[in-house]
């Protein structure tokens, strides 16, 4: 009894001496996001919930999801604005998985200690302000699948040790200004799918060994010094290999290239650049972390003076003290989750775990991008065939990644506006172009596949000035959403524009500008109902002030055209009941649920009634009868500074065009006709 009272003592012991030890592990990750805090935001305006007195793993601090185990996982501030530096005391966070830093200011180097987070398997630190060169170290983070390095000023060679990441998927280093010679180590990377090296000052030749990276199916190199013959495995890839604007390149069988000369081959083969590790390099050589531990058992020191046997004996006490130890921890476990608040039920534990696996799945990575680069996913390739000729198709779809890429990962920076069902951000493709992105949660769209692209067809053929351009489209499976890529119209919409109170006001519209954008409106309208060109007559059904956008000329641009063909019937109920509400839907709709031609001409007179006022909401606007003299209720603001006789006939078009009998308005063709007569008097 004696001996087993010691014993259970002694296992008391041990589980307390644990339990604090795993305190003190959560202390000091606390302590790392801390400094952590202190350099990414040094002006403490976006990271204010990440405090001394909160837990990590509760969801407070913001961008942060913890494990099972209570240990942060990932770190998630992408787009923030974050314009300070990336601390060493990273490192201390050893069971980080996933680091989200892309879309920022951040400045500095990488620190060398970063290569400690040997867990990490997704590394985006792209479109910041980095510089310094790449630490070696990086090399021995065997777990990374993800490096995303471009759009920042980093410097110096690739390093070597990239080639030992034997499970990277995704090399991204482009818009630097890296010098040197393409490691042929990179060739030693059998899952890598994606590399982007252009933009840089990379001279040499290609790695012929590069080619030996089955998996590879794009390979961009454009804009560098490369030289020498391009290895002909290359012409796999077909369009996923980029090498333009290298003058000194050659090869066999590439269109662009001129054909090699005996000279190529001979300074090809004498210019190899850097050997592989299979030809000797080994981790040895990568240089360790600043925080190498004492402890022989991490270092594997040459040298022991404890005998074999006792080695031995020491391991076997330890394997039953620790066997018996974690058994009585996780049953202690499971009944109180520890943590340095103190008490933590398991159901809290299981909603982190859930929160970080959630968060896993919607990040933002080029593996998604890859998944769906060859088309969008469910609907089949073969499906574009409908009613697509091959070229509308293909100039029509945009992969993930480059929604991704043009919206910053969909960052709050660049959010415009939010609804119900959908979003809209800003955003750049790589060209420089500027389009407005408006994503849609796929449960808000036909789930009849053939009738979500027939819409689609529809919506393609609308070309007109006074209509915003759709530009393509796209469909993220991992997010469940699709992405409807608009040119982006830069001055907002007209509702803005009738809130002035002044003519001083910032969104005062002069006399002529409004009857322009009358103009440009009816032209939009009059586009949508015609069947003149090679498209069906189109009701647009929610015209309102919100959906007339305007560019920097004040030229008016009708958005959402068409967009009823790709929503589910309750989504677009839901957005109608909205427009009854403002004003703009004719009265027959609440008598026959339908929506004509017609109706579109009530809602233009309503905005032609707006414009004419200078009154944001269209409730009560419409005169009770002709003989209420609307023209001399014209915007005061304009002070008489506009035609007594354009705003008379323009009052007369707004009457007609709001008649409460559907057969009394005019069809927008004749409205037109009038407004082109009315600037020729």
């Amino acid at each position: 009894m004696g001996f087993l009272f010691l014993r259970c003592c002694y296992l008391f012991f041990l589980l307390q001496s644990v339990l604090y030890l795993e305190s003190a592990c959560g202390n000091s990750e606390l302590e790392s996001l801390m400094e952590v805090k202190t350099a990414l935001d040094p002006e403490r305006r976006f990271l204010s919930s990440w405090s001394f007195g909160e837990d990590p793993c509760s969801g407070a601090f913001v961008g942060v999801a913890c494990n099972e185990r209570g240990m942060v996982a990932n770190i998630s501030l992408q787009g923030k604005g974050l314009s300070g530096s990336i601390s060493p005391s990273m490192a201390g966070l050893v069971g980080l998985t996933g680091l989200y830093l892309h879309y920022n200011a951040i400045s500095g180097s990488i620190p060398k200690e970063i290569s400690n987070l040997t867990k990490l398997s997704d590394l985006y630190l792209n479109v910041n302000n980095l510089s310094g060169h790449i630490p070696e170290g990086i090399g021995g983070m065997v777990n990374l699948q993800v490096l995303q390095l471009g759009y920042n000023q980093m410097t110096g060679s690739i390093p070597t040790q990239l080639g030992l990441l034997k499970n990277l998927k995704a090399l991204s280093l482009q818009y630097n200004h890296l010098t040197g010679a393409i490691p042929a180590s990179l060739g030693d990377l059998a899952q890598l799918r994606l590399m982007d090296l252009s933009f840089n000052h990379l001279f040499g030749s290609i790695p012929e060994k590069l080619s030996q990276a089955s998996r590879l199916f794009v390979l961009e190199l454009q804009n560098n010094s490369l030289s020498g013959t391009v290895p002909p495995e290359f012409k796999r890839l077909k369009e996923g290999f980029k090498f333009g604007n290298n003058s000194d390149l050659c090869g066999d069988g590439f269109p662009s290239l001129r054909q090699c000369t005996a000279a190529d081959i001979v300074n090809h083969n004498s210019t190899e650049p850097y050997a592989s590790p299979s030809s000797g390099f080994t981790p040895e050589d990568i240089p360790l972390s600043a925080n190498i531990s004492s402890d022989c058992t991490v270092n594997l020191c040459r040298k022991s003076s404890k005998s074999p046997l006792a080695i031995v004996f020491i391991g076997a006490v330890i394997v039953i003290v620790f066997g018996t130890t974690l058994g009585l921890f996780t049953w202690y476990r499971r009944k109180k989750k520890i943590n340095n608040r103190g008490l933590l039920q398991d159901l809290d534990s299981k909603i982190i775990h859930d929160h970080s696996n959630e968060l896993s799945q919607k990040r933002a990575s080029p593996l998604a991008s890859l998944e769906y680069s060859n088309g969008w996913d469910p609907l089949a390739d073969s499906r574009w065939g409908v009613g697509f000729s091959k070229e509308v198709s293909r100039s029509f779809r945009f992969n993930f990644e480059e929604v991704e890429c043009a919206t910053q990962y969909f960052s709050e920076v660049n959010l415009i506006c939010k609804g119900s069902f959908s979003a809209i951000y800003k955003g750049r493709l790589r060209d420089g172009t500027m389009v407005a992105v408006k994503s849609i949660s796929k449960t808000s769209c036909k789930s009849e596949e053939a009738e979500f692209l027939n819409g689609l067809k529809i919506l393609t053929t609308l070309q007109h000035p006074n209509v915003v351009r759709l530009r393509g489209f796209c469909f993220s499976r991992a997010r469940g959403e699709c992405f409807l890529v608009y040119d982006f119209i830069s001055n907002g919409k007209l509702s803005q524009y009738l809130v002035a109170k002044s003519r001083d006001d910032a969104w005062f519209l002069d006399w002529p500008t409004r009857v322009s954008i009358i103009k440009g409106i009816a032209k939009g309208i009059e586009f949508l109902h015609s069947t003149k060109v090679n498209k069906p007559s189109l009701v647009h059904q929610n015209i309102t002030a919100d959906k007339i956008l305007l560019d920097g000329n004040f030229t008016p641009f009708l958005s959402c055209c068409g967009l009823h063909r790709l929503l589910a019937d309750d989504v677009v109920f839901s957005t109608l009941k909205t427009t009854a509400a403002m004003g703009y839907l004719a009265p027959e709709y609440t008598r026959t649920g339908g929506l004509t031609e017609k109706s579109d001409v009530y809602a233009f007179g309503i905005v032609v009634l707006q414009i004419l006022l200078g009154k944001q909401r269209a409730m009560h606007l419409k005169p009770s009868g002709k003989d209420d003299g609307i023209e001399d209720r014209i915007d005061g603001n304009l002070g008489g500074n506009l035609s007594r006789e354009e705003a008379e006939k323009l009052a007369e078009i707004a009457s007609l065009c709001t008649s409460e009998i559907p057969n009394q308005r005019p069809a927008m063709e004749d409205v037109l006709e009038e407004l082109v007569s009315l600037s020729r008097r």
